[in-house]
């Protein structure tokens, strides 16, 4: 029998696959999916595992681990860019560092994210005022359902907060399972030693600049570091509260009536001064802040402890494995946060995680 896949993900939980297949090459990766496909069996197509909650009973079918690498400089001038394909494979963090190594401006404030390059379309990752959208060319694509390769434009991924097409694939069928398997995504960055302007106010401060100045990446990185190991949102094994997905819930998006509604709920509960968190979404709609509803609905920092889960003692955002949690206990959590948010301030939260086997 395979090895738990709990060793395979950053949440630390999950059985045993009923098989596993590790693909080197996309020749290998195509191969293994249309493998299981043919057998009409279950398929997890694994990258880095840093965006999964699975099952204790495991996976009842083919789990193939994503293990292709290349990174490959396509075109380099002043006028397009620089544009750079990167196999699914790559690390994510490892591409990061190497674009600030080489002057390559857009994703520097993308550091210290787990996981694979092939999975940040899907999700399009995003923080502390980048997202990969911004950057992202093209998308190579097994597309499962016509069988053959297929290449997505940056407008043909419709992408949107943390969804794409790709997620919305993933989505509507299992809950788990792609149409689309990523192959390799094309970045066009631009060649610069200096940041984006910086777009998120703590990372402004802890650089001592102004929202919209441009730092030098080097140090763009270092701040985007410092802030996550604050959040406890860098990877550390002797730090429990790393032993998470991350974020577990996106930040709600809600119209202005919805919006009201809550900042109604909230001065009722916590006093007519208390003002929700506010940014501008885009087609009207108004985005808020899941930790702070977290917070204010009574889930404080560690909430849980001393459990086999509990909030991350830095963050109220991470669930955290404490060292001996089970699938169960980590969506447990959640779903008390989740459900105590919705009965305390009418807002109810979207699990970021991808759930394999489990409902919240």
């Amino acid at each position: 029998m395979a090895r738990p896949l709990a060793s395979l993900t950053t949440m630390r939980v999950g059985g045993p696959p009923r098989r596993m297949l590790r693909a080197e090459t996309e020749e290998d990766l195509v191969a293994a999916v249309r493998e299981a496909d043919a057998a009409g069996e279950p398929l997890l197509v694994l990258g880095g595992g840093s965006n999964l909650v699975i099952a204790d009973d495991g996976f009842p079918g083919t789990v193939v681990a994503v293990a292709t690498t290349g990174v490959h400089v396509e075109s380099a001038d002043d006028c397009g860019g620089v544009l750079v394909r990167v196999a699914a494979g790559e690390s994510w963090d490892d591409l990061v560092a190497r674009a600030v190594a080489e002057s390559w401006s857009g994703v520097e404030a993308l550091s210290g994210i787990p996981g694979s390059t092939g999975a940040t379309p899907v999700q399009n990752v995003g923080a502390y005022g980048q997202e990969v959208a911004q950057t992202i060319a093209r998308v190579r694509v097994w597309d499962r359902e016509e069988g053959r390769v297929r290449t997505l434009a940056n407008a043909d991924c419709a992408f949107s907060y943390r969804h794409s097409l790709l997620k919305e694939s993933l989505l509507a069928g299992s809950g788990y399972t792609p149409r689309y398997v990523v192959l390799d995504v094309t970045f066009q960055l631009r060649p610069t030693a200096l940041s984006q302007p910086i777009g998120y106010a703590d990372l402004a401060a802890g650089l001592a600049v102004e929202l919209g100045e441009r730092v030098p990446l080097a140090d763009a990185r270092e701040a985007v570091l410092a802030q996550r190991r604050r959040r406890g949102m860098v990877l550390e094994p002797a730090d429990h509260d790393t032993w998470s997905c991350g974020s577990f819930f996106t930040n709600p998006v809600l119209t202005e009536a919805e919006f009201d509604r809550l900042r109604q709920r909230a001065a009722a509960r916590l006093g007519p001064e208390v003002t929700p968190p506010r940014f501008p979404a885009g087609d009207g709609r108004v985005k808020t802040s899941a930790a702070w509803l977290i917070d204010r609905a009574g889930f404080g920092k560690g909430h849980g402890l001393p459990g086999p889960v509990a909030l991350s003692t830095k963050h109220t955002l991470a669930v955290t494995n404490r060292g001996a949690a089970r699938a169960e206990d980590v969506v447990a959590l959640a779903r008390e946060v989740r459900d105590g948010v919705a009965e305390a301030l009418g807002v109810r939260l979207v699990n970021e995680p991808v759930l394999v086997g489990l409902r919240l």
